[in-house]
């Protein structure tokens, strides 16, 4: 016991106090950090903040930027999607009524080789008529020239005179059909 009163009893030194040269000596190392810390560290953290505070907002303008530049594109091409749309449709418009339009001649075109096929059938019809007509004549002239001659019993060979007695003969004809 005697022993932990000579350590006690040594100076009557309390080891929550500290002595001054420690004082001194630790203001002036704190001092001398302080400085250092304040002239290069602390600049460097500075210019650090400031870099990355810029490229931060840097970054928030060029977003913004880059979602006004793709709202303006987005509207554009729904004005021109809208514009190929009314294009679109105009031109299946006009597609339908050319469409219409060619049908329309078609038709025409048709109905005009229609009547001019039935007008060249009707015209052939006539001169086949007419030549069968004419074939007709001759050939009941012949027969009426020949009965004739058989009834009257002379010869007709007088061309003129057959022609009357034919032409007689077929005007009886035709005022007995009628």
């Amino acid at each position: 016991m005697q022993r932990i009163n000579i350590l006690s009893g040594e100076g009557s030194l309390n080891p929550l106090i500290p002595h001054t040269a420690e004082i001194v000596v630790g203001f002036i190392a704190f001092t001398l950090l302080f400085l250092v810390l304040k002239s290069k560290v602390v600049p460097m953290f500075e210019k650090a903040y400031a870099a990355r505070t810029e490229a931060i907002e840097g970054g928030i303008e060029r977003a913004e930027k880059a979602q006004l530049e793709a709202q303006r594109a987005l509207v554009q091409y729904n004005e021109q999607l809208s514009s190929a749309q009314g294009e679109a449709s105009k031109l299946r418009e006009d597609a339908r009524i050319q469409g219409a339009a060619i049908l329309e001649e078609l038709r025409t075109k048709a109905q005009e080789e229609a009547a001019r096929i039935t007008a060249a059938a009707h015209a052939s019809i006539e001169a086949e008529r007419q030549q069968a007509i004419t074939s007709l004549r001759n050939e009941v002239g012949a027969l009426a020239v020949e009965l004739a001659s058989k009834i009257v019993g002379e010869a007709l060979d007088d061309q003129a005179r057959q022609s009357r007695i034919v032409d007689r003969f077929i005007e009886d004809l035709e005022k007995s059909k009628k």
